[in-house]
């Protein structure tokens, strides 16, 4: 089940378009340590906004939330999800290698509701995005029906976590571990140290042990028993300390900001570039 971290590396460098290898690609690399954002941060305005929005703060790399590009409309986006729009995600994959921004990883949550034709639209999306890494908001139970297609598309998805505590819901390292149990070396983790703190875990010593199985890192600082979201720095996350691990063992896991603490009303690309900046002193 374990795969290398220099595998992961080799499917960075093949998930750059040819096209992006003439572009200037945004550099957001720090001390070896790849920082970027779930898209989801920047869930307050449509897409062509948010992509601006990472090249003003200067983030190279992202994870495309599918509320970004499926419809609002619950009964539309099942259709969408049904009949995907391939021409479409395409053309949205191209706005990011004009932008210079890498799209690391596509995140579409499958759930046990989904029929087999809106999960495996899933990894077709993947594709037409060309990437080959999804991270999901889903079941426990769910990667059983997803490892067959991931297989299928060699496409890794990584199992996201919160801190709801919820039945068949991912929250503890035993879920996880249930999750890819007897699963093929395409089920991953896409680990929240934010919610994995708020769970009362440790997200540093779980990165020390299951490194290998995590696909991308997503940060954000909450207070431990279920605590408030708060800006980086105000929680009882150990942001410094995963970002310490990072560095220090070079592995190629991404960290990924997710916005999450600000209220209406607040700057959201603002807030967003004091994480950024935030985790940069922490590597410098």
């Amino acid at each position: 089940m374990i795969q290398s971290r220099r595998d992961f590396a080799k499917l960075a460098m093949a998930a750059v378009p040819l096209s992006s290898a003439f572009a200037k690609m945004i550099d957001s690399k720090f001390n070896g340590v790849m920082v970027g954002t779930q898209s989801y941060s920047f869930r307050d305005r449509p897409l062509d906004e948010a992509i601006q929005a990472m090249k003003d703060i200067g983030i190279g790399y992202t994870e495309l939330w599918q509320g970004h590009l499926e419809p609002k409309d619950r009964d539309e986006a099942k259709k969408w999800r049904e009949d995907p729009p391939i021409e479409e995600l395409k053309a949205a994959r191209k706005k990011f290698d004009d932008a210079g921004i890498m799209i690391y990883a596509f995140n579409y949550s499958f759930r046990e509701n989904f029929t087999d034709a809106e999960i495996e639209n899933g990894f077709k999306i993947s594709k037409a995005l060309g990437v080959s890494r999804i991270t999901a908001s889903s079941n426990v139970t769910t990667s059983k029906r997803i490892d067959p297609f991931a297989q299928k598309y060699k496409t890794y998805v990584g199992m996201h976590n919160h801190d709801s505590m919820k039945e068949n819901e991912f929250s503890t390292p035993a879920d996880f571990a249930k999750a890819m149990e007897g699963r093929s070396k395409y089920i991953k983790i896409n680990l929240d140290i934010g919610h994995f703190t708020a769970a009362n875990f440790d997200p540093v010593a779980f990165l020390q042990e299951h490194h290998a199985d995590i696909l991308t890192l997503h940060f954000k600082d909450r207070k431990k028993d279920h605590g408030a979201n708060m800006p980086f720095g105000e929680g009882d996350t150990n942001i410094k300390g995963v970002l310490d691990v990072l560095k220090t063992k070079h592995y190629a896991i991404p960290a990924m900001i997710e916005y999450e603490y600000g209220k209406k009303g607040m700057d959201t690309v603002a807030e967003v570039k004091k994480s950024f900046e935030f985790m940069k002193q922490a590597l410098a």
